[in-house]
């Protein structure tokens, strides 16, 4: 949930700059996984960048739109203009160096078991009878 709270933050910053551009010092470095299904680069920049890619938008870029599933922008690459297609899945990390911020998503690979089922169930010991409790100093837990 952290994770879809923080790429809405990023949709909503990237909506505001594709209708009035960046503002002051403000400017994005942008890393995804050029792995991910979605991910739609050239085919020189796959073979160039076949695990990562990180994008600056700051000084010339164009076209950049934000979709429910990511956004598209084009870029300048050594005077080549290049579409990308990013998906917010795909995103590693995003970062305004001006403002000293920045996110990191964890991959699929950072993940543990616990995090893929936070909310797994527990079963009762069948010994305990239920509404049965055990009074417990606290005690026994203070520092002297």
């Amino acid at each position: 949930m952290m994770h879809d709270a923080m790429r809405g933050l990023i949709a909503r910053v990237l909506r505001r700059v594709a209708r009035e551009g960046l503002p002051g010092e403000h400017h994005f470095f942008i890393t995804f996984d050029t792995t991910h299904p979605g991910v739609a680069i050239a085919d020189w920049l796959r073979e160039r960048y076949p695990d990562e890619m990180t994008i600056v938008l700051q000084h010339w870029f164009q076209g950049l739109e934000v979709r429910d599933d990511g956004f598209t922008v084009t870029l300048n690459f050594g005077d080549s203009p290049e579409p990308l297609v990013v998906p917010w899945g795909a995103l590693v990390t995003f970062v305004d160096p001006s403002v000293e911020f920045g996110l990191r998503f964890e991959t699929r690979e950072d993940a543990t078991l616990e995090e893929e089922a936070p909310f797994a169930e527990v079963e009762a010991e069948p010994d305990t009878p239920a509404g049965s409790a055990e009074v417990v100093s606290l005690d026994k837990f203070r520092k002297h």
